[in-house]
């Protein structure tokens, strides 16, 4: 059973480091959208390509509010609940199999 527990673990922080690897990613995004950035650099259009489809989702649920964009602020609220929520509940999964307690 502690090689599932170990496996648990493993999955659990691999995705922690993606979670927080996207949570920079989408403040490197709000960041570049106070200027006015070349659309053709590779690296913005990496930075729109890569949040695009989850702000978009975000901004259908949320009123407009005349040209400020809480997309952002939101994306990173669900990421920062996610690492709390799921990604320790994994781990707590996994500490418990190794230790033999029940589920």
């Amino acid at each position: 059973m502690f090689v599932f527990a170990n496996l648990l673990s493993a999955v659990a922080q691999i995705v922690n480091m993606g979670l927080s690897i996207y949570f920079y990613i989408i403040i490197a995004r709000a960041i570049i959208s106070w200027v006015n950035p070349d659309p053709y650099n590779p690296i913005v259009r990496f930075l729109y390509q890569a949040t695009e489809p989850v702000l978009y989702r975000i901004r259908k649920w949320i009123p407009y509010l005349g040209g400020i964009d809480l997309s952002p602020i939101i994306a990173m609220l669900v990421i920062k609940f996610l690492q709390f929520f799921v990604v320790e509940t994994l781990i707590d999964l996994a500490v418990r199999m190794k230790a033999g307690g029940a589920l």
